[in-house]
């Protein structure tokens, strides 16, 4: 197979992965990846980016140090997102529909293309966003949000940043954090407080 066949190929692959989680405008623009290296395997149906790899398409853009790709044999993509040791892998979407952005980081993010659902692992944080307001923040040891359903769900343990492995969360009522169209806040509506470490969070989880 030669090498331009190979690169299409991988690029189709990705695109669909990423237009699981995309709004539909995203499925037509075009991908950009940037990496230190590729290397693609046609017969496991598998393709890893590595070393400072940045990819965008639309309104999607996913950071990390590595992004390792499959596809099953119903076509259905996976891939995996991993971060350099001590930092953290980000991903951001704009969802269907509506003026909101998801956007989260974790040590290790997963991505199922079947289920259409992402996790960030280790060290998660979640946040999002109203047009230009932050409504929702997250921080645990592992976050999962499904975006059919938009539900989420965050837990403790010891690899969340929040003291004796407990979660935290900043949730806005969601008639009172929407704001006009052009994402300006609305008169009065004063921002979310930010999350800040709180001796009344610690101690042991039960």
């Amino acid at each position: 197979m030669k090498p331009a066949f190979r690169a299409t190929l991988l690029a189709l692959g990705l695109a669909s992965v990423l237009s699981a989680f995309a709004e539909k405008a995203d499925r037509n623009q075009p991908m950009n990846v940037e990496a230190d290296a590729l290397r693609y395997d046609d017969l496991r149906q598998t393709s890893v980016f590595s070393g400072r790899v940045v990819l965008t398409k639309g309104t999607i853009l996913i950071r990390g140090a590595r992004v390792d790709v499959r596809q099953d044999p119903e076509g259905y993509q996976y891939g995996v997102v991993t971060a350099e040791p001590g930092q953290r892998a980000f991903y951001r979407q704009k969802r269907e529909g509506v003026d909101e952005y998801i956007e989260g980081e974790g040590e290790v993010i997963e991505y199922d293309g079947k289920a259409d659902r992402v996790k960030f692992i280790r060290r998660a944080e979640m946040r999002r966003y109203r047009g230009a307001n932050l409504t929702d923040e997250m921080v645990g040891s592992l976050i999962t949000y499904d975006n059919p359903t938009d539900v989420f769900t965050v837990d403790g343990g010891p690899t969340s940043p929040n003291a004796g492995g407990r979660i935290r969360a900043v949730l806005s009522p969601k008639d009172a954090a929407s704001a006009p169209a052009n994402g300006a806040p609305r008169p009065g509506a004063a921002p979310p407080a930010p999350l800040r470490p709180s001796a009344t969070l610690g101690g042991e989880r039960k």
